[in-house]
């Protein structure tokens, strides 16, 4: 119930450009990071909330700024530019201070220190130093209002797969379990792909309208559909016995049409096909 509420708060102010920065190449960094760090899983998903979090808030603040010193097409051209400039140069600390603070979250005994960072940024040519990566931080920490502990949809994930145990749905926990992470991956990893091909099952049309994507927005957002899809995902590529039992003990937890679940598991599985 938690975890619901907190997903229902999230979409409800969910803002226009959520999703921006969430593309496959700054999802790859993080995630490669992530692994050179030895970081446990839950790192990798949190670090890439926070990023894409932080970085909207510091574009809405610094358009803001611009916004109000200057007027006029020209000045507001100017203004962006300056603005896309300022966060081209930072993007880099910016996304390591991420995957550091989103480490300090984790229970894990690997933590990501600045000496580590520092060595990364400086093996990329960068010459930061142990202040400016801690003012890094700080900003990141400050922008968001020190709002950083937000559960990732891995969260969500592991505690559906454990009410769907105590359920009595006999199924290989730790198989599944890594299955279901591989899907998760799968589905950051290729996000446009799966949401494309899930928009234009759900309005049965190959080009959408731009009303229609903005609304699409929210179901893109949704961290409870992304984890029932990929345990129903998971479900039917390891254990397809069982699929249908867990498509309706899913749809009875969440209130999620076994319509719904059907869909994005069709959209994630034809994806990893590659075949309709």
């Amino acid at each position: 119930m938690h975890l619901a509420t907190e997903n229902e708060q999230y979409l409800s102010e969910l803002p226009e450009q959520a999703g921006c920065f969430k593309e496959t190449r700054i999802v790859e960094f993080i995630f490669l990071l992530s692994e050179k760090w030895h970081l446990d899983q839950s790192t990798r998903y949190q670090a890439v909330e926070l990023l894409e979090r932080f970085m909207i808030k510091q574009v809405e603040q610094m358009c803001g700024d611009r916004g109000n010193s200057k007027g006029g097409d020209q000045g507001q051209r100017s203004s962006w530019s300056s603005v896309r400039d300022q966060i081209a140069n930072t993007f880099v600390l910016r996304l390591v201070s991420c995957v550091q603070l989103a480490s300090k979250l984790s229970l894990h005994y690997s933590r990501v220190t600045s000496d580590t960072a520092l060595k990364f940024l400086q093996s990329l040519k960068y010459s930061y130093t142990k202040q400016e990566l801690l003012e890094s931080e700080l900003a990141v920490l400050n922008t968001l209002h020190f709002h950083i502990n937000v559960s990732t949809p891995l969260a969500y994930v592991e505690l559906l797969l454990e009410v769907l145990g105590y359920n009595g749905c006999l199924l290989p926990a730790k198989p599944l379990h890594q299955v279901c992470v591989q899907l998760l991956d799968f589905c950051y990893l290729t996000r446009e792909t799966i949401y494309d091909t899930l928009m234009k099952i759900a309005i049965e049309n190959s080009t959408p309208s731009k009303l229609q994507i903005a609304k699409f927005l929210t179901v893109k957002e949704d961290f409870m559909l992304l984890a029932v899809g990929v345990i129903s995902g998971g479900v039917f590529i390891l254990s397809p016995g069982h699929w249908e039992q867990v498509v309706e003990h899913l749809n009875c937890i969440t209130g999620i049409t076994a319509e719904s679940i059907l869909e994005f598991s069709y959209a994630v599985l034809s994806r990893i096909v590659g075949s309709t």
